[in-house]
């Protein structure tokens, strides 16, 4: 069974799988819309955290995921 998704920006069915390489996104294009409206602050985290919501165990968690996602990473996001 395929998972299904619509895409943040225009709305449109994305298949969840190794096909759709800009997944939530549709394309390229919805993600660099996404993309655009955070850095011009359109898009903003609803509640900010509060210091003392993270152990450190937690952070070095999160830090750790974040680092493998780049190091499997190739880059094409930012060649084409």
């Amino acid at each position: 069974m395929t998972t299904t998704v619509k895409c943040p920006t225009c709305q449109q069915a994305v298949e969840w799988s190794d096909k759709s390489p800009f997944r939530p996104f549709c394309s390229k294009r919805c993600q660099l819309i996404d993309l655009g409206d955070w850095s011009d602050e359109s898009n903003t985290i609803s509640t900010p955290m509060k210091s003392g919501e993270l152990t450190p165990q937690d952070a070095e968690s999160l830090i750790e995921d974040i680092e493998a996602m780049l190091a499997k990473n190739d880059d094409s996001f930012f060649k084409e």
